[in-house]
């Protein structure tokens, strides 16, 4: 007989989104190891997903949109037989929440609240859009109240729970680093320098490419870029690469040098480092700024530079084009680091413990 059976609410379909992927979707094989059964229940499926993040298809989106709620009701009639609801970020986009409401006090049901940013802010990227305006915020410290444990991505996150619940995990983003692994890359005397994120981080980048147009006028390298969207900026060492899941450890291991440039502001402070994570299982050095957990990872996995000024982007970009070894010295501290404390492996036991 299984233990239990879980629920997951999640915005988006399976497979597609990286918070998703990162949260919670890898640990499905260990939960059914462990006897668990479960379901996936996103607010998109992927047709719609497809076509909401498209520029135009009004209509369409009304449609999508008006059916998606639709199916959270329906959803609703089907809690009976489901012991935990895990909530990744939100059940529905827009409005109050009503189904964690009604999950919690009609259904009676142990909600796990999961979260990897500081959604009760506004998110820059959607700075005065429609769909910032339609944000409920508010209902995040709400959910966190109603809920039987709130699962954080980092301390940050875990300190703002904390003022709403009693009953708090520090679940850290994770890399499966059975399937993060490096690979071996033909020789090339041109250095890598890469990035990778999605169309709302994009902005992070930009400011640091007139650094990298110093750079270049004495140094050879280029710079990878691998998104879902093609940057608004084009440089001549730029490369850009459509992100595709079934291509994205042999892209990601064309990097040499890892970086992930941020604002310092309280957005910025509850970001997990994911695309830290990504390069250091992959055995690459890496500069970035040192806000949120950015600071923490840099110091203790010793496989890179922090860099908050033009001149210290500069340095510890410079020192790390030229010295072949060094890279390969703290790629290799990265490696071990991720092993030890921000695996699926090595965090299994806190995951499940979400459901005891």
């Amino acid at each position: 007989m299984p233990k239990h059976k879980i629920l997951f609410v999640c915005p988006y379909p399976f497979d597609e989104a990286p918070s998703q992927r990162f949260r919670f979707e890898q640990y499905l094989p260990l939960l059914e190891e462990n006897g668990y059964h479960f379901h996936i229940a996103p607010f998109l499926n992927l047709k719609a997903w497809k076509i909401l993040y498209k520029p135009g298809n009004g209509l369409q989106k009304l449609f999508w949109l008006t059916r998606s709620y639709g199916e959270r009701l329906l959803l609703l009639l089907k809690l009976r037989s489901y012991d935990y609801i895990f909530i990744h970020r939100e059940a529905t986009p827009f409005g109050p929440p009503f189904f964690e409401w009604t999950t919690r006090f009609i259904w009676k049901k142990r909600i796990i609240y999961d979260f990897d940013d500081a959604i009760w802010l506004a998110d820059p990227s959607e700075k005065g859009s429609l769909k910032a305006r339609m944000k409920w915020k508010s209902k995040v410290k709400t959910i966190c109240k109603w809920s039987f444990k709130v699962s954080c991505g980092n301390d940050y996150l875990a300190q703002f729970a904390k003022s709403y619940s009693e009953n708090v995990v520090i679940n850290p983003t994770t890399i499966d680093t059975k399937y993060h692994q490096q690979h071996r890359i033909s020789e090339s005397k041109t250095i890598t320098i890469g990035w990778t994120g999605t169309h709302s981080t994009l902005p992070y980048l930009k400011p640091i490419i007139p650094i990298l147009d110093k750079l270049y006028i004495k140094n050879d390298f280029e710079l990878l870029v691998i998104s879902n969207q093609t940057p608004d900026f084009d440089v001549k060492y730029m490369r850009f690469i459509q992100w595709n899941k079934s291509t994205e450890i042999v892209d990601l291991n064309e990097i040499d040098i890892g970086i992930m440039p941020l604002t310092d502001d309280i957005w910025s402070q509850g970001k997990c480092g994911f695309k830290l994570l990504q390069y250091l299982a992959i055995n690459k050095a890496i500069v970035a700024s040192p806000v949120g957990v950015n600071q923490k990872l840099i110091k203790e996995s010793d496989a890179g530079f922090p860099a908050e000024s033009e001149d210290q982007w500069s340095k510890a970009i410079l020192t790390l084009l030229t010295n072949d070894s060094l890279r390969q010295e703290l790629g290799d501290n990265g490696r071990k680091y991720i092993q030890d404390y921000y695996s699926v492996q090595s965090n299994s036991e806190t995951f499940l413990g979400l459901f005891q």
